[in-house]
């Protein structure tokens, strides 16, 4: 997964999870009962207006979408219903208006074996995960299949990399604020698609220590006057509070995101949060005073420390900034690295360009390996950030550049220089035409194409294969757990080297 892959992945990929300390806030959960199995049985019939209609059925789940919601058939349709497992009889209401078809799940009637009930208590009402009520295995198999499906073009993937303790794992998080009907101060996520915000106190894939830091907050706004900030009117100060925890080294940044650069007794609000947790290494105010779904705006001021965590990846240290990409998972990032150094083939003495480089990570990991690496990233931040990291680790043979990579590659071949690998690790978009075409000019001997969204992965991988290059390896990794998402690597060859 890329630097620029934040916004939109963070706000839905963010989840929760339950420890017995949670407050009781009813999930809307699917029920079940036993009944023998009827598809498509309608069971009752109610007008509402002119226009809509809406029926409940009893019906089968017959699969999943590449999304996880359960596939069944009405009345010659193919509907997709959230929350139901293959082989599960449950009763959902159908909305129709016109061709407009909604279906919902009413209750679970006979359950699968693999499902479970989801360890948050927010689930149902979040969205930011979508597998919770599948068991760890049936997770497994449902991620297996997708990438099987999506990647059969090129051959059978690899098993796919799970994780021991599939929560707890994001070091990076981020907190709404906002005010309920009482107007009293909630914080939590928003609903997924939605501007809802839950209140929550704890997401369990978050950091727990992220989450303590954030309630902490909340309860330290009413004392200090801090108003939450109000999308619609403009009104208020607090916007969001950014957590990043290196997982490794222990060290803690908190980002205050607020509205205006005024910020009354900030010091003592400093001194207060510290105090609390003594653990925050690093404490920041982020100015953000657009109406923007972007969480941070340009204007940043250092309030306590350095205004940098420091956290180890692969055996390296890297400098984290507030806006600088870091792998979210760090856990499983070292086994999706390790598989990408392996597919490079490297023996100390090859080029290698580390396109949409963003910090430098993966580049400077392979710089152990390989005899040169060049990075390039368009963000001048990250790129500052990478000189910096390789200085910090003592490496001599990387080399980092700002601009856009396939036009470097370009020139390179133009002045025919050649590079032996090509790794690319692209935004959720995938690459484009101009990149791929670079590579295709260049004629680096291997390609590792790392993907957070499999799907572009593929359209790309068509085009190099189109192009003179064969695929030889694919390895999933679940980054994600609890969630439909999935990383992978490809290893892709040069036909006739």
């Amino acid at each position: 997964m890329n630097k620029r892959k934040n916004s939109a992945a963070k706000k839905s990929g963010i989840k929760r999870k339950q420890s017995n300390k949670f407050h009781s806030n009813k999930q809307s959960t699917p029920t079940t009962h036993k009944s023998n199995k009827s598809q498509g049985k309608n069971l009752t019939n109610n007008k509402r207006g002119r226009s809509k209609k809406t029926i409940t059925a009893e019906v089968t789940c017959t699969g999943l979408t590449k999304s996880g919601k359960g596939i069944i058939n009405w009345e010659g349709k193919q509907l997709e219903i959230e929350h139901l497992l293959p082989g599960e009889t449950a009763e959902i209401t159908v909305s129709t208006s016109g061709k407009q078809v909604d279906a919902a799940l009413k209750r679970v009637i006979t359950t699968s074996e693999n499902r479970v009930k989801p360890m948050c208590s927010y689930y149902y009402e979040c969205g930011g995960c979508q597998l919770q009520h599948m068991n760890e295995q049936a997770q497994k198999h449902f991620k297996q299949e997708t990438i099987e499906k999506l990647m059969k073009p090129f051959g059978k993937p690899e098993p796919i990399l799970t994780m021991d303790h599939p929560y707890d794992y994001r070091n990076k998080s981020h907190t709404t604020f906002g005010l309920n009907k009482d107007r009293q101060i909630i914080g939590g996520l928003y609903a997924q698609n939605s501007h809802q915000l839950i209140s929550m106190d704890r997401c369990l894939i978050h950091d727990p220590k992220a989450d303590e830091i954030w309630q902490t907050i909340k309860g330290m706004m009413k004392s200090f006057k801090i108003q939450p900030y109000n999308e619609d009117t403009g009104q208020g100060f607090l916007r969001h509070v950014l957590v990043k925890v290196g997982k490794v080294s222990g060290e803690i940044m908190v980002v205050l995101v607020v509205a205006s650069p005024v910020f009354k007794g900030k010091n003592n609000f400093v001194k207060a949060l510290r105090k609390a947790h003594p653990e925050i290494t690093t404490i920041l105010m982020n100015v953000n005073n657009r109406k923007t779904s972007m969480v941070l705006g340009d204007q940043e001021k250092v309030l306590f420390g350095k205004g940098t965590i420091t956290d180890t990846l692969c055996g390296l240290k890297f400098d984290i900034s507030a806006k600088s990409f870091y792998q979210i998972n760090p856990i499983q990032t070292e086994k999706l690295y390790a598989k990408a150094i392996e597919m490079a083939k490297l023996s100390g003495k090859e080029t290698v360009i580390d396109a949409y480089c963003g910090i430098g990570t993966i580049g400077l990991i392979a710089s152990q390996k390989a005899g040169k690496v060049i990075g390039v990233e368009l963000n001048k931040d990250a790129v500052r950030d990478a000189i910096r990291n390789s200085k910090r680790n003592g490496v001599k043979n990387a080399r980092f550049y700002q601009g856009d990579a396939g036009e470097f590659m370009v020139e390179m071949a133009a002045r025919g220089e050649k590079a032996d690998v090509v790794i690319m690790d692209p935004p959720r978009s995938g690459s484009d035409e101009a990149f791929l075409s670079s590579v295709v000019k260049l004629k680096p001997k291997r390609v590792i194409y790392v993907s957070c969204n499999p799907e572009t992965q593929v359209r790309d991988m068509k085009y190099l294969t189109k192009n003179g290059y064969e695929v030889k390896g694919i390895q999933p990794v679940d980054m994600f757990p609890q969630t439909v998402h999935v990383e992978t690597v490809a290893e892709m060859v040069l036909k006739g080297v």
